[in-house]
């Protein structure tokens, strides 16, 4: 956490208050692991962080309020997600690996932040345009730097210049969040999770190449 922190009336907060903030979001980040959202209250955030209603109140309007900062600082982590494809290379077995490695964050990530992901996800499918932003921004991040390489691509006559890069992206982003959103009920239907890693890493090195990958 950096930066000033404040309270809800403005005020700065000193050390103490800080790390009684940082608690009430664990707090509320443990059990959205295991509740539903809508079923967590402030009383019950209080009670696990050892305090009062009336201190959570002093850093949070509400649960809600609380939930939005977990997903901003969620947001933030996300950026690291571009450094996956930035200046990677898409060519030979580089090009297989930074496939593999764009798939392993990806999953990685969803795993670590699934239960906050989970309320972002339900909040921009109910029209609530402050979580629409924040999924936004997390997707862009790769989206974008995909579209850099496979633009990098076409500059060197590697794919075809027919191919929207933006478009393409987008798709297997959307297909990458889906996916890692989806992951504990794939063995449901006898998808294995050594199998998923190769076949997304397949179908992301597929759609920035055009070719098949050399392992």
């Amino acid at each position: 956490m950096t930066g000033q922190v404040r309270t809800v009336d403005g005020r700065v907060a000193g050390r103490r208050g800080q790390a009684t903030r940082q608690k009430l979001l664990d707090c509320l980040s443990d059990m959205l692991s295991s509740s539903p959202y809508r079923d967590v209250k402030v009383i019950d955030v209080a009670r696990k962080a050892g305090t009062s209603p009336a201190t959570f109140y002093q850093y949070f309007p509400d649960v809600e309020g609380a939930v939005l900062e977990l997903a901003e600082e969620m947001a933030r982590e996300a950026a690291s997600l571009s450094e996956l494809v930035e200046g990677r290379s898409w060519t030979g077995k580089a090009g297989w690996q930074t496939a593999e490695d764009l798939v392993d964050g990806f999953l990685s990530f969803w795993r670590k932040n699934d239960a906050i992901l989970r309320v972002v996800d339900l909040g921009a499918a109910e029209g609530d345009k402050r979580f629409n932003r924040i999924r936004t921004r997390i997707l862009t991040t790769v989206t974008n730097s995909l579209t850099e390489s496979i633009t990098e691509l076409q500059a060197k006559r590697r794919v075809d210049k027919d191919v929207s890069a933006p478009a393409m992206s987008a798709a297997l982003v959307s297909m990458l969040s889906a996916v890692a959103g989806h992951q504990k009920g794939f063995s449901s239907v006898g998808v294995k999770q050594s199998e998923l890693r190769p076949t997304l890493a397949l179908l992301v090195h597929l759609g920035v190449t055009g070719k098949k990958p050399t392992r």
